[in-house]
């Protein structure tokens, strides 16, 4: 494998790392923070060159773009996550035995995490706050579309490294040819934790090709159910938030369940969603409704690839439910398990839907934009679990670490 020596150089890292107090992983954070402002003029100019070979209505553009307004609120995510307290050292867990023995569960780092994402260059600096937070190495593989901004971003952050005597190797930017994606999903000696960010196509290949452990922050295909009992005003906000708000993130709508008793309000549900251009799939009720109501150049009539769809633009289903139960049964076929949202001012609707629904994020009465690791006070998040086991939803710091078991004795031996 000839990125052999890059892990392991990375591992030795990542043993000196989680040797490091936390006043200077704070210290070192951010003051990457304060260079990232500081240096924004080339980590903009090499993005430039990125967009310059993207379509601009490719979904990814709005993704790959960076702007002075983006990097300053990447700094100031980057500063939250140092202000925050550390993972490290926290007993999770503490008994003595019967036999003396002292038993306690703390929480470490994993060591290295490897992160491969798309046309997302914010990602480079949230993986390496959120890691080094936690006390690990991380290896960052982004996708071509990206990197030149991934490598003025990672320069930028070496030469902080570099101020403070630290082996940059406790961030590593990969080529962004295939070939390093292979040989990093199979760097079983040397890489702890596999984080996949960006399509299903690519989540799904890393699941299937990865030897080294995989958490996978799934695809969002996100669902609005408004039920018979759903305020139109609210209804109207929170459908066009999730919509337009950034459509091509992951915890954006996708389709719209409407009951079927409400349908002479979906006009006025889905009367903002015009404002920004938004083509509506829908179903022949739905679109019977909407028919005279929303322009006719925006409304198509739904087919069956128009649910389960993660959109990533201005588009969006509309579904027709006879009651709450087939809603919830639509969104079990559908959805991804990332965040789903119900609007009613019924406490019983709102119950049974907390509980009926299976996603890592539930909404009552609130976007599914919400779904971030910042807004949720994790500071920043390196992804969105969709699966179940260790970490789901917003992943934060204390989803990044994992723990031991430190055993006291004063000489008991078993019998």
């Amino acid at each position: 494998m000839r990125l052999n020596e890059t892990f392991q150089a990375i591992k030795l890292a990542s043993r000196k790392l989680a040797l490091m107090n936390e006043k200077l992983i704070n210290d070192i954070i951010t003051a990457v923070a304060d260079a990232a402002i500081e240096y924004s003029d080339p980590i903009l100019k090499a993005n430039a060159m990125d967009l310059a070979l993207m379509d601009p209505s490719d979904p990814k553009y709005d993704r790959l773009k960076l702007t002075v307004s983006r990097i300053e609120d990447i700094s100031s995510d980057m500063r939250n996550v140092a202000k925050l307290h550390s993972p490290l050292g926290n007993v999770l867990y503490e008994d003595v035995r019967p036999n003396g023995l002292k038993i306690k569960k703390v929480s470490v780092p994993f060591g290295v995490i490897g992160v491969i994402y798309e046309a997302r260059p914010n990602v480079s600096f949230d993986v390496f706050s959120l890691c080094l937070k936690s006390g690990s190495a991380c290896i960052l593989k982004g996708g071509s579309d990206a990197y030149n901004s991934n490598k003025a971003i990672v320069e930028v952050i070496h030469a902080v490294l570099d101020k403070f005597g630290v082996d940059r190797n406790v961030v590593q930017l990969l080529p962004a040819d295939r070939e390093a994606t292979t040989e990093l999903l199979h760097a079983n000696d040397y890489v702890d934790l596999i984080i996949p960010r960006g399509s299903s196509n690519l989540i799904n290949y890393v699941r299937k090709e990865s030897t080294v452990p995989v958490i996978e922050t799934g695809a969002g295909i996100c669902h609005t159910y408004f039920d018979l009992a759903g305020d139109v005003e609210k209804g109207a906000r929170i459908i066009n938030n999730a919509k337009t708000r950034r459509v091509s993130v992951c915890n954006a709508l996708d389709c719209l369940i409407v009951h079927a008793d409400r349908l002479s309000d979906l006009p006025q549900l889905c009367k903002l969603l015009a404002d920004s251009n938004v083509v509506i799939y829908a179903d022949k009720p739905a679109f019977q409704a909407l028919e005279d109501c929303y322009p006719s150049e925006l409304l198509k009539p739904a087919t069956k690839d128009s649910y389960g769809t993660e959109f990533l633009d201005y588009k969006m289903s509309v579904r027709t439910v006879s009651d709450i139960e087939e809603a919830v049964t639509h969104i079990y076929k559908y959805s991804s398990r990332h965040s789903e949202c119900i609007v009613t001012e019924d406490n019983r609707a709102a119950g049974y839907f907390r509980k009926a629904v299976d996603a890592a994020c539930v909404y009552v009465n609130a976007p599914t934009s919400f779904t971030d690791g910042a807004q949720f006070g994790l500071g920043a998040e390196i992804g969105i679990s969709t699966q179940k086991l260790h970490a789901r939803g917003p992943m934060g710091l204390k989803e990044i670490t994992t723990y031991k078991w430190l055993i006291d004795g004063e000489g008991q031996i078993r019998k």
